[in-house]
């Protein structure tokens, strides 16, 4: 049964890389015994990852790119693919809150949010998608949020991307699953990560979310990687076009 979750021999691309849900993901895979290319932009934060790593003796390599235009991911997939060769798994974590309210949002900020939240992850993912269709094997794992089904404050620009993020995994399946390449996508609930260091900094605003939860407290970033390694492997092999909430019951109350 352990084989079903083994990623033993398994190429990697994880974007987001250097910080909060990328990291915890590309640490994780890691671990169960990938390949793991990390994708962002700090090159110094992505060194000290690679390195602590590869002290452990973990195979891990780095590439330094920004993603925030789509035009750009045909190139990043090429330099991925000279690390470990074409990656049989892609996770799109890398992405952005602006948190402007519907009345302050501007047009750029509105088009940079979808840009690197819904549509780098689309042409990320196809341009890989050869290269597993061959294999016949491969699997596309999104970060959609609690607001792809739901809205709150100052998250109209990341409430459309997010709620585009769902839609956009549940057509990937369509269009490439028969190929045998699973699109799924986790959609966490509250984690103390960069994008959401505004609300963490609130104590009274944290403990709040926390009891909105069927469990009683927020994630911790561990937390993600069983349903992440459980999408990369072999367990999910008839599973595809599905967005898993990973939030501790919030949904459910």
């Amino acid at each position: 049964m352990q084989d079903l979750f083994t990623l033993t021999g398994r190429r990697v691309c994880v974007t987001g890389a250097s910080s909060g849900i990328g990291r915890a993901l590309a640490d994780g895979l890691a671990r169960a015994g990938a390949s793991v290319v990390g994708v962002a932009r700090r090159q110094a934060v992505l060194d000290e990852w690679r390195d602590e790593h590869r002290v452990a003796g973990v195979s891990v390599e780095t590439l330094s790119a920004d993603l925030s235009d789509p035009v750009n991911t045909g190139e990043v997939a090429k330099e991925v693919s000279k690390r470990f060769g074409a990656p049989d798994i892609l996770i799109n974590a890398a992405g952005v809150n602006p948190r402007r309210s519907a009345d302050d949002v501007t047009p750029e900020e509105w088009q940079a949010t979808l840009d690197l939240n819904l549509s780098t992850p689309f042409f990320l993912a196809r341009a890989f998608v050869p290269a597993m269709r061959t294999k016949g094997w491969g699997r596309v794992l999104n970060i959609a949020s609690l607001q792809s089904a739901r809205a709150f404050p100052n998250g109209i620009a990341y409430g459309a991307s997010k709620g585009g993020i769902a839609q956009v995994t549940r057509a990937m399946a369509e269009a490439w699953s028969a190929d045998g390449i699973m699109c799924n996508a986790i959609a966490p609930g509250f984690f103390p990560t960069a994008l959401t260091g505004p609300v963490f900094r609130d104590a009274e605003a944290a403990s709040k979310l926390a009891r909105q939860t069927c469990i009683g407290r927020n994630g911790i970033l561990d937390d993600l990687i069983g349903p992440a390694l459980f999408f990369a492997s072999r367990a999910s092999d008839y599973i595809t076009g599905q967005i898993l909430y990973v939030d501790g019951g919030f949904t459910a109350k």
